[in-house]
């Protein structure tokens, strides 16, 4: 059965706007930060732009086309985040390896460290975020968003309960996709098996496995690797004369699966809408 994906974004997107008309009196901005010139990156950042002007965010694009030293980047991301206007701050990963360290992060405020990088952050990775919210459609049947969205405490209760005795694999640890949805999964105490390129016999993993969520940006996933029933996650995007596609070809396992994301469309869009989700925490932690 093909996950309501459209459904869902609708409902959030609809949520989001109505919560962030409540902030007329001070208007709720996001800075989005991007070092180098890759293609899908600028890409994204204007998808990012497009749905904040939906909501009725501030967005600022502050586009690096250079790669700076680690000290003036990190100073101008002081500055930014200094200013009271900025409600969150994000930066695009991959970041080129001399800036690529988790302790950039420290230099953002708490509370406008919307993406969850930070110890003791009070937001979840928005990419987690989307997961759980299809596992949470798959169980509880509804598409209604305020039914859907993340409760953390509330949630581990719930999905202790619905994941018991499941066995779940996450494909990648990408800092995009794997490692972040990992990160959220271990916040929520939920287990799970990680496989990556260097994992042996992945196959005897995926044939045991109840849910499955893939993020490697290539196909990896074939109908002889799956268990009838099994729950697929696309999070992985490749580009195949021209066209967008997962990390499996939809259809060799839609008679398979019992539940499946579809690509593009599917769990991007969502990702996307929690990331601004964080930023209504935030706006709201700062008001």
């Amino acid at each position: 059965m093909l996950i309501p994906t459209k459904k869902i974004i609708q409902e959030l997107e609809n949520f989001l706007k109505k919560e962030f008309l409540k902030f007329k009196k001070k208007r709720v901005a996001l800075v989005d930060t991007l070092v180098g010139t890759s293609a899908d990156q600028v890409s994204f950042v204007k998808i990012k732009e497009k749905t904040a002007h939906k909501l009725g965010i501030k967005f600022d694009f502050y586009h690096l086309k250079k790669t700076p030293s680690f000290q003036e980047f990190m100073n101008d991301i002081k500055e930014k985040t200094a200013d009271p206007k900025i409600t969150g701050i994000i930066i695009q990963q991959p970041l080129p390896s001399q800036l690529n360290t988790n302790s950039l992060y420290d230099y953002i405020p708490l509370e406008k460290e919307i993406e969850g990088h930070r110890k003791k952050t009070p937001f979840l990775p928005p990419i987690g975020l989307a997961v759980l919210t299809i596992l949470k459609n798959i169980f509880i049947g509804t598409t209604d968003i305020k039914k859907l969205l993340i409760d953390t405490k509330k949630d581990r209760v719930f999905f202790k309960k619905v994941l018991r005795n499941k066995k779940i694999v996450i494909i990648g640890r990408g800092v995009t996709g794997g490692i972040p949805i990992g990160k959220t999964f271990t916040e929520m105490k939920i287990n799970y098996i990680s496989l990556n390129s260097t994992t042996p016999e992945p196959s005897l993993y995926l044939k045991e496995a109840d849910i499955i969520i893939a993020a490697v940006g290539k196909k990896v996933i074939f109908p002889e690797n799956l268990k009838p029933g099994v729950i697929l996650i696309n999070v992985g995007l490749r580009k195949e004369n021209g066209v967008l596609r997962g990390d499996y070809e939809e259809k060799d396992i839609k008679n398979i699966a019992s539940y499946y994301t579809s690509t593009p469309g599917g769990i991007g869009p969502i990702d996307v809408l929690y990331l601004y989700y964080n930023l209504l925490l935030a706006a709201k932690m700062q008001k």
